[in-house]
């Protein structure tokens, strides 16, 4: 598995996923959780089929050692792992597509490395640390009300998490596990066993905090974000991610039908019908940088 290094020295590692076709910028996939393994995201329902995607472990999670210094570990220190993972792949920008928590990292590099970044998918966002929209969770949740998987997972999401122990927090992960879903099925139960959470991960996840005026600073952002979530996600709800959205100037937000979230599982068609032009007219406007540049400076830049 390649290795990087951090900028304490820490040797990170990532993986590549997909058919041997790097792309100009990288494709970086970030995986939530927090603290979560990234074998959860699979293939991100083929999307390795049109690129390489580069998954990095977050600090403590996988082949990744957890830092002394748990700051370290938070997401708003974990920008500066992003970039040295883009000096090792030897790119001039990243493309960013981030599931969950992991957003909360996507956003923190797009803040402290705006001029590195090529652009952002954002799935199913966190967003009360951003935007002050009147969450609608809880009237999604109520629509659901009755069914006895969804009733207990409630419970036990706002009971809040047992952190004995990494057996215990997984233990607890996998018992909510059915809010996240819009159907509690075969699909939903097996894709819940794969990744376990890193106990210390999480917890690190936290320990540095990003600064107040972060939802200003997001405007400063030109590059283009995709904000994706699920009409019936019960952990993010619906108009708060779309609220998100709105705090990059170049953004486009697509809610997709039926699914919660994990949108690649439940919704795949449409999550690639999201996404996939997205992602191709970044590699339209990075051609077109390359040729601009090439006029300007000739052939030996």
């Amino acid at each position: 598995m390649p290795t990087y290094r951090g900028p304490d020295g820490a040797a990170l590692h990532h993986e590549r996923r997909g058919g041997g076709r790097p792309t100009d910028p990288p494709v970086v996939v970030l995986a939530g959780g927090a603290g979560r393994h990234p074998d959860y995201l699979g293939d991100l329902a083929g999307l390795t089929d049109r690129a390489d995607l580069v998954v990095p472990h977050l600090r403590g999670v996988g082949e990744s050692p957890a830092p002394a210094d748990p700051d370290l570990g938070s997401y708003w220190r974990q920008a500066d792992d992003l970039e040295a993972l883009r000096a090792a792949l030897g790119a001039e920008r990243l493309v960013l597509v981030a599931h969950s928590a992991g957003t909360r990292l996507a956003v923190s590099y797009a803040a402290q490395h705006a001029g590195r970044l090529a652009g952002m998918v954002l799935v199913c966002p966190p967003t009360g640390y951003l935007v002050d929209e009147p969450g609608d969770a809880a009237v999604l949740a109520a629509a659901r009300a009755g069914e006895p998987a969804f009733d207990a997972a409630w419970a036990a999401l706002h009971d809040g998490p047992d952190t004995t122990d990494d057996a215990a927090f997984n233990a607890w992960e996998r018992r909510t596990a059915p809010a996240a879903w819009a159907t509690w099925d075969d699909t939903a139960r097996a894709h819940t066993l794969v990744g376990p959470w890193s106990l210390a991960a999480a917890q690190a996840w936290f320990a540095t905090l990003p600064p107040a005026d972060l939802a200003a600073q997001l405007w400063d952002v030109r590059a283009p974000v995709l904000v994706v979530g699920g009409d019936r996600d019960c952990l993010t709800g619906v108009a708060p991610v779309a609220a998100l959205a709105d705090l990059f100037p170049d953004r486009t937000s697509v809610t997709l039908p039926g699914c919660g979230h994990h949108p690649w599982v439940e919704a795949p068609a449409a999550f690639r019908a999201a996404v996939d032009p997205f992602l191709d007219a970044l590699t339209v406007r990075a051609s077109d940088s390359g040729r601009a540049a090439l006029l300007r400076n000739g052939p030996s830049g």
